[in-house]
């Protein structure tokens, strides 16, 4: 693994993370294009496409610590819609890691597969047309800390979906969001910060994970400046697709990114038929 293949994952991961694309997609296409998914290494560029997200997760931070101060000053009772939404995001998170950790083993063996990747892309895609422009609940401006319990929930439960990948976690979340009441830029920013935990969760379990593993760590076999560099990168581009996306659901909707991912679906199953791409190292060009 070279510099340069790694600031162009960290770029990957950064604009994906949080757009409602699936950054698994644009990572598998990515590492498979990059030549990075075959060879003694392969295993560590599955965990770094994993511990890369923390780039992410520090550029939510910077950029919601008004939103992130506030939840802790309510941990501490000192603010009370602090604590609302901190109750709210950690009722979200709750369903993440008990099912999350009881099916990692099998999600990876059973739907890191090239058509259940590409079921999930084209069927969040055509779910994210449906929605259209997405201006449902109109009459509705609901604020992050006036969620209900309940609605925390459910948008909670939802995001368990994004455990298959190709889903994309920021969409099922925005669009669950959106179906409890939030406007499109509120249900990004509950999304956004409900990343946090999730994002975290999942970057702290692959890491501690890979270094106890048997054999050399992803440090050790792609090389510590690497890892930081792709983590800086994901970082800097991370912090700009949310401001832009931000922005952009303020104004327009979703349905220009269902589109997108219809075309990522064809655009990645020629890829698979062809031969050019693979999802897993068995099996390069047969679908399961």
């Amino acid at each position: 693994m070279t510099i340069l293949d790694a600031i162009i994952l960290g770029i990957v991961e950064g604009i994906t993370e949080y757009l409602p694309v699936s950054s698994t997609g644009h990572l598998v296409l990515a590492s498979s294009l990059l030549g990075l998914d075959t060879g003694e290494s392969s295993d560590a560029v599955k965990a770094l496409l994993i511990v890369i997200q923390g780039g992410a997760i520090l550029a939510v931070l910077g950029l919601y610590w008004n939103r992130v101060k506030s939840m802790a000053m309510g941990g501490l009772g000192r603010d009370p819609q602090g604590f609302r939404l901190l109750v709210n995001i950690c009722i979200a998170f709750a369903p993440a890691p008990i099912v999350g950790v009881l099916l990692d083993d099998w999600i990876e063996q059973t739907l890191m597969r090239p058509v259940p990747v590409l079921l999930a892309l084209g069927g969040g895609g055509i779910l994210m047309i449906f929605i259209g422009k997405g201006r449902t609940n109109k009459d509705r401006n609901l604020d992050l800390w006036e969620l209900a319990p309940s609605a925390a929930l459910i948008i909670g439960l939802m995001q368990l979906l994004a455990m298959w990948p190709g889903v994309s976690r920021s969409m099922i979340t925005i669009v669950a969001g959106m179906a409890m009441g939030l406007r499109p830029a509120r249900a990004a920013e509950f999304s956004f910060l409900l990343g946090l935990p999730t994002l975290g969760g999942a970057c702290v379990y692959k890491l501690m994970q890979n270094l106890s593993s048997d054999g050399p760590n992803l440090f050790d076999q792609l090389g510590w400046i690497n890892v930081l560099i792709g983590i800086i990168v994901a970082t800097i581009s991370a912090a700009i697709a949310v401001r832009w996306l931000v922005g952009y659901l303020n104004k327009h909707g979703l349905a220009v990114f269902g589109w997108y991912r219809i075309g990522l679906t064809l655009l990645i199953g020629a890829l698979l038929m062809s031969g050019t791409i693979s999802l897993s190292p068995e099996a390069p060009t047969e679908l399961p």
